[in-house]
């Protein structure tokens, strides 16, 4: 009689049988060839292969499996330590290179992760010298630890981030300070006695007031940072006053070591491998758009694709890089409160349009809702039968691979920043395939169909016309941002009412025939 013990992560089973090798042989066969944890007993097994299949499926982490014998069950105490100890070891090394595998994912995902850690390290580093060296510590004193505790809770990952936190707790300290020191000053005048009766009632009032003011939408999306940092500033100064007459000398170098951590923050991150969020915001823009794009450049030939097995059974998963769009709204927000304080850089003026930003992103959203719509009939289990949906075939395949044009297009000339209305052709192309839908939809080819199964097909086609609608705003929107933000102009097309020869094919006539001339064909 043999134990056959199966340890996973956390847990320990065991059950007695008497041929240990048959079941070994199936475990690893199914964990080798399936990758899935199953034995399979003989019928007069079937409790135990009942209990010991529900077992296994409870562990997707790790498994060890090990045959003992009836001696090794009754070994000492020091062999079931050194056994511990052995598995106690491999956690750990599995854990170590957990660790190392997601060290390697941040790396891959975005290196400046990296960057920024170490610009953080050199920032802490320069303040600490204020500390270390005596000069500087005579200076400033223990206030010199408010440099330290500035950068570690100012410098962040983006330069506008940093600069509109730095710029925040530098205001918020002078003003704090300054109004501290002022009612300081007015309390000492009632005397010993009603000095501290004055000061609560000043910390009361104004500490009530200005968290009212966190509460407007305008004031907490960019200074919520600063009005804290005023309660608190002035909360320290007028408070710490009552017990330390040098209140003044305090709130200066408090204020002198603030701006000095938060000098020194913006400094290294804008000068060192600098992150501009701004720029972040762009290219998260356009690279919704071009999901949007890819969707719908495949959507016609799955939709319409004839398989003998049912569409709901494949895999779609190269279909959902959209959903990412559905929720990129806060993020996008963000970005546009953080890029408002960031400096003119690059391609970006100072002042730049970012409100434009967060209508385009909305838009994208929006078409992006109707894009779930109709993915959801691609994993549909009603669906329309192929003979049904050939009718609508071309028109729908037409109006989806013209509209992922248009969405590439205006992605890529948003991408680059380029002034150009060439995503008018596809959305031109799209309008007419949409009318021949129209014509179909309204015709009698749906007289001998049953309603039932005409319903998905009406509402794909329904669906790729709103498409085309929400694509036209996307595109009016990026046309506008272009205008106000001076984007560069493409020498492609030469103005809107141009027709954009590149891609029609069309040819300008020559007004002197006799004047020599070069014909170049180009095929797209």
């Amino acid at each position: 009689m043999y134990r056959l013990n199966y340890i996973s992560t956390g847990y320990r089973f065991g059950i007695e049988v008497s041929n240990p090798t048959w079941i070994l042989s199936r475990f690893h066969m199914h964990a080798q060839l399936k990758r899935v944890m199953r034995v399979v007993l003989p019928p007069q097994h079937s409790t135990l292969s009942s209990l010991f299949l529900k077992y296994c499926c409870l562990s997707v982490l790790k498994y060890q499996m090990e045959v003992t014998s009836p001696e090794q069950e009754s070994a000492g105490p020091l062999t079931r330590v050194c056994q511990w100890l052995k598995t106690l070891s491999d956690k750990f090394c599995d854990k170590v290179m957990e660790i190392a595998k997601m060290r390697n994912k941040l790396w891959q995902d975005d290196p400046r992760r990296i960057i920024h850690a170490l610009k953080v390290g050199l920032a802490l580093t320069l303040v600490s010298l204020f500390y270390y060296f005596k000069p500087l510590y005579d200076g400033f004193g223990v206030n010199a630890m408010w440099a330290v505790l500035t950068v570690v809770v100012v410098f962040e990952f983006s330069v506008g981030a940093t600069l509109g936190k730095g710029l925040n707790r530098m205001l918020a300290t002078f003003l704090g300070g300054a109004l501290g020191v002022g009612a300081h000053c007015l309390a000492t005048l009632s005397g010993r006695k009603g000095e501290p009766i004055l000061i609560a009632i000043f910390v009361f009032i104004i500490a009530a007031i200005v968290t009212f003011m966190r509460f407007f939408p305008r004031l907490k999306a960019r200074y919520d940072y600063g009005l804290l940092i005023f309660i608190l500033t002035f909360s320290l100064v007028s408070v710490s006053g009552y017990r330390d007459d040098q209140v003044l000398k305090m709130a200066h170098e408090r204020l002198s070591t603030i701006i000095i951590g938060s000098c020194t923050s913006v400094i290294v991150c804008i000068c060192i491998f600098p992150v501009w969020v701004g720029e972040d915001l762009h290219n998260a823009v356009a690279a919704n758009m071009e999901k949007l794009g890819n969707f719908l450049e495949v959507f016609g030939d799955e939709y319409f694709k004839v398989s003998e097995e049912p569409q709901f059974n494949q895999n779609k998963s190269f279909l959902q890089g959209y959903r990412s769009v559905l929720t990129s709204k806060s993020g996008e927000e963000t970005m546009a409160n953080l890029a408002k304080w960031e400096p003119g850089h690059g391609r970006f003026a100072f002042r730049h349009p970012w409100k434009m930003y967060l209508k385009i992103g909305n838009l994208t959203r929006e078409c992006a809702y109707k894009v779930e719509a109709l993915n959801s009939y691609l994993n549909s289990k009603t669906q329309t039968p192929p003979e049904i949906r050939g009718k609508i075939q071309g028109p729908c395949k037409e109006v989806s691979l013209e509209s992922s044009k248009a969405l590439k297009e205006l992605a890529s000339t948003f991408k680059k920043m380029v002034r150009t209305r060439s995503a008018i052709l596809h959305i031109g192309s799209s309008k007419t395939a949409a009318e021949e839908l129209k014509t179909l939809l309204k015709t009698s080819l749906w007289e001998e169909a049953d309603l039932l199964e005409m319903i998905p097909a009406a509402s794909v086609a329904s669906l790729l016309l709103e498409i085309i609608e929400c694509i036209e705003k996307i595109a009016e929107a990026v046309y506008e941002l272009a205008k106000v933000a001076s984007f560069r102009s493409s020498d492609a097309i030469v103005s809107p009412e141009q027709p954009d020869l590149l891609h029609q094919g069309a040819v300008q006539q020559v007004s002197d025939p006799a004047m020599p001339h070069l014909v170049i064909t180009m095929a797209e």
